[in-house]
């Protein structure tokens, strides 16, 4: 199954052993949400390491460690469309993290729309059933 298939498709084809990997990439990681300041929409959800937590306190910029390449991930350095930091929560039990983030580019996800343009956001799919997935 190609990423294409996964990434632009219309079937459901949830990664359900995602935990598994990321706990297989060797690094402590704790979930990372970031979320649109003045919408509230999520954007993006991933992992962070204190490498990852220092360099985004350092750089103002929603940083995460990618476990599927196993580096350090700054999101912008590739595409230009940076998540600039608004302000980091951290939740009751201290095992997640949430960084409001203002969005510097066209969009925040590295897939493109059909114009050819990043998405906005990572969640451009409403689920309609089982088995079928609508663009939203």
């Amino acid at each position: 199954m190609s990423n294409k298939e996964i990434e632009e498709g219309k079937r459901l084809l949830i990664d359900f052993n995602k935990l598994k990997k990321v706990t297989e990439c060797g690094q402590d990681l704790i979930p990372a949400v970031a979320q649109d300041v003045d919408t509230n929409e999520v954007l993006i959800v991933g992992y962070v390491n204190k490498l990852a937590l220092e360099t985004a306190l350092k750089e103002q910029k929603a940083t995460f460690w990618s476990s599927s390449r196993n580096e350090l991930w700054i999101k912008g350095n590739t595409s230009g469309d940076y998540l600039e930091l608004d302000d980091i929560l951290i939740n009751c039990e201290q095992n997640s993290i949430l960084y409001r983030v203002r969005l510097k580019g066209k969009g925040s996800c590295h897939t493109k729309n059909i114009e050819g343009n990043s998405r906005y956001g990572c969640y451009y799919r409403r689920l309609k059933s089982i088995n079928e997935l609508e663009f939203i």
